[in-house]
């Protein structure tokens, strides 16, 4: 990105931010922005009346882009929705329920989740994304047609509020079916599990060895796919086909299945403990032995494979080797409680970095260390997105840390806070070298956004 056009861009938050503090940080259109003072300067105060608009702001979106009804082809009652696209999300609408909760007079929160259990198939499959018609739209051949497998959180989190132990009743078997298709399918050999970058959510992140160029299976960015479709003169509909077609041809099983990605067995860790709370809770004792023998073999294996001593670190592994790029995924292990004691201090002071995490906006996707970070944001190559900074703060406090969970809210919400008064409104993510919106972002995304002035401010900025 040029320069003139990055400054163009940041337009919207100079009276924010000044004009000094953005083109300091852009020295060379062909280096990442990076901040010359790190995390440094002060962190203002968000004063009552921000906080209450930004919190009624969120409300007000998330209502507006409720969905379902006779306009609907397929899902006729009334559901909460990101919003972007005609189709919905699993993983969006799992982090949406996380701030929903506190509204569900207001938010149909429950039938968002209910739109995917009710298509799940016989075998536990459900689908990441579907279409308007309630069909899938990845085959479930590959990968890429799954989540991060965050249905049991987001029930547990809503369970929290409202107490509903008929609804855990409800979807227990469905939870512990659905948990079950992903160990059949992905768990392997190693005890580990194998995955689809895309399907992973963090759409651009680099899950391969850089040196890596394999004649088969090393894929596309999506970059390249946007390029091929934008070039394309075919509607919408065609363009979507093209997509998946060029999608699985291009990404191999070479990849998806020599591949080891720490997230999604930390969330595979995760599920198999939610899963026990909810037996607990409903009297299913006879499950919990099981669940508890796979949440140690998961825990062993991240521990035994994926944990790297000299850097105090979990890595993906790339060929059973270490694939040395520290993304924000491997935090998912504080809530998948995999973490001994003897790893952890190591393993948090990545987040206290400078360096690496604590950046301006703290918490970007990607560890400001890596040569891929791109301050901006570029998406997941440098962006800081809500739900992955919501999983932060909510495993430090599953691990007793809440003076760090209120210190990197106290910080991220007050970056918030800034854009919103310079905006008016809330972002798909946000840049973590500026006080920005990310580029590339989507406005009034609430969307897994409203996380920041809802349930961040809830449980970590209102008792501060």
């Amino acid at each position: 990105m040029k320069r003139r056009d990055f400054a163009k861009n940041m337009a919207l938050t100079v009276g924010a931010v000044g004009t000094a503090s953005i083109l300091t940080a852009c020295n060379d259109e062909k280096e990442p922005i990076k901040s010359s003072n790190g995390t440094q300067g002060h962190i203002h105060e968000v004063s009552p009346e921000v906080s209450e608009a930004m919190y009624k702001k969120a409300l007000e979106i998330t209502k507006k882009k409720i969905r379902g009804g006779d306009s609907e082809p397929f899902f006729k009652k009334p559901f909460i929705d990101a919003a972007f696209s005609a189709n919905i999300f699993l993983w969006d609408t799992c982090f949406m329920c996380c701030f929903a909760k506190y509204h569900l007079d207001e938010l149909p929160v429950y039938q968002a989740l209910d739109n995917f259990y009710d298509r799940m198939e016989d075998d536990g499959y459900i689908c990441r994304e579907y279409r308007q018609t309630g069909e899938p739209l990845w085959p479930k051949t590959h990968p890429v047609s799954i989540n991060p497998p965050l249905l049991a959180f987001a029930e547990i989190e809503i369970f929290k509020v409202d107490n509903n132990i008929e609804r855990i009743k409800k979807v227990y078997p469905i939870l512990k079916k659905n948990f079950q298709f992903h160990v059949d399918n992905y768990m392997m050999e190693d005890n580990l599990f194998c995955g689809d970058t895309l399907g992973m959510g963090m759409d651009n992140i680099p899950r391969y060895p850089r040196d890596w160029k394999p004649t088969v299976g090393n894929g596309m960015t999506h970059h390249e796919i946007g390029e091929k479709l934008n070039a394309m003169s075919a509607t919408a509909e065609e363009k979507l086909n093209t997509f998946i077609v060029d999608y699985m041809e291009s990404i191999s099983g070479v990849w998806n299945k020599q591949g080891r990605l720490v997230d999604f067995s930390a969330q595979m860790a995760m599920y198999a403990m939610q899963l026990k709370e909810m037996a607990e809770r409903i009297g299913k004792t006879e499950d919990i032995p099981e669940f508890e023998a796979i949440h140690k073999t998961i825990a062993k294996a991240i521990n035994d494979k994926c944990w790297n001593e000299e850097d105090g670190f979990y890595y993906d592994l790339a060929f059973d080797k270490h694939m040395p790029r520290r993304h924000i995924g491997a935090y998912w292990t504080l809530l998948g409680k995999v973490v001994p004691d003897d790893k952890l201090e190591r393993f948090l002071a990545h987040l206290t970095d400078k360096n690496e995490f604590d950046r301006i906006m703290p918490l970007p996707a990607l560890s400001a260390a890596d040569p891929d970070y791109v301050g901006w944001g570029d998406y997941w190559l440098g962006g800081v997105w809500a739900p992955t900074t919501y999983m932060v703060l909510r495993g430090l406090s599953a691990y007793g840390k809440e003076n760090l969970a209120r210190a990197i809210a106290k910080k991220t919400y007050a970056n918030v806070a800034t854009v919103f008064e310079a905006t008016d409104t809330f972002w798909e993510n946000y840049a973590p070298d500026l006080v920005s919106y990310g580029l590339p972002a989507k406005k009034d995304f609430c969307g897994w956004t409203g996380l920041y002035p809802i349930a961040m401010y809830n449980e970590y900025i209102k008792n501060l």
